[in-house]
């Protein structure tokens, strides 16, 4: 288990992401897409097309991670919003 600080901020990127993408094309998304510093420490998260993928993008303030998640049986549901991107608390 990797621990995540308190008072990360996690952010959703609605729609589908292209899962060949790599790090650094994703923090470039980040940038560009979300308007967002890939670099503050918050979480980017983004979903494959057919919904059994996700690859996550974190800063943790030494150096950039991304990680993937695959499912073997069912897919992520994935919020929708207008702006690109929906961030997500504990409450």
């Amino acid at each position: 288990m990797i621990p995540i600080p308190s008072g990360v901020r996690v952010w959703i990127a609605t729609g589908h992401t292209d899962m060949r993408r790599r790090m650094q094309s994703l923090a470039l998304a980040v940038q560009e897409s979300l308007k967002r510093d890939p670099h503050a420490g918050d979480l980017y998260i983004f979903r494959g097309r057919r919904g059994d993928l996700v690859k996550i993008l974190w800063h943790d303030g030494l150096g950039m991670s991304l990680y993937a998640k695959r499912l073997d049986r069912g897919k992520f549901i994935w919020a929708s919003a207008s702006d690109g991107a929906v961030s997500i608390s504990a409450a």
